[in-house]
C-alpha cells in the first residue's frame, strides 16, 4: 500500500465532519502508543507547557535513578534510552524553548551522575553532542531567551 502525502491527507480531512474526525483520531490512537501519547499531549498538556516540562523532568529523574551502574555499557544504554524518550517528548511539543530546557536538564543529570561520565569516552561523547545541539538551538531563539539559556549552559560547562 502506497503512503499518501500530507497534502492529500489535509485535503481529505477538509471534507470530513467533526464526528468523522473524532472517529479517525480515536482509531489512529489505538494503533500506536506514540499516537496516543501525542494526542494526549495535544488535548491535555499543550496548554500548560511548564507543567509538561516538569512532568518530563520527573520522569527523567526516575529513569536516571533506575540506571544499572554495574558497568559503563549499561550506563550508556540507559542514558541513550532516556535521551530517546526526551527527544520523543520534544517532537510532541515542537517548541525550541522546551527542547533547550529538556536537553539542558539531561546534560545536568549526566554531569551529576555517579560514576562519573568522564571515565567513559562514549558517555562523554553523548554529553558533548547534546551540548552542541543546545548551542545550535539557542542561536535560533529570541535574544532574551538566548541570554538566559546561554548563562545556564555556561554554568553547566564551567564546573568541568
Amino acid at each position: 500500500m502506497k503512503t499518501v502525502t500530507i497534502k492529500q491527507l489535509k485535503d481529505e480531512i477538509a471534507h470530513k465532519s467533526s464526528d468523522e474526525l473524532k472517529v479517525l483520531c480515536l482509531q489512529l490512537a489505538r494503533f500506536k502508543k506514540e499516537n496516543k501519547e501525542l494526542l494526549g499531549y495535544l488535548l491535555f498538556e499543550s496548554h500548560n507547557e511548564e507543567m509538561y516540562i516538569q512532568n518530563i523532568k520527573e520522569e527523567v529523574d526516575l529513569q536516571f535513578s533506575e540506571i544499572n551502574t554495574k558497568n559503563y555499557f549499561y550506563i550508556r544504554k540507559g542514558a541513550r534510552k532516556i535521551l530517546t524518550s526526551i527527544k520523543k517528548h520534544i517532537r510532541y511539543s515542537k517548541k525550541k524553548e522546551t527542547e533547550v530546557e529538556l536537553l539542558l536538564y539531561f546534560c545536568k543529570k549526566m554531569k551529576a551522575f555517579r560514576p562519573s561520565i568522564k571515565r567513559s569516552t562514549r558517555l562523554q561523547s553523548i554529553f558533548e553532542t547534546q551540548v552542541r545541539m543546545i548551542r545550535r538551538i539557542i542561536d535560533k531563539l529570541h535574544e532574551d531567551l538566548q541570554y538566559d539559556f546561554q548563562l545556564e549552559l555556561d554554568e553547566l560547562l564551567e564546573n568541568d
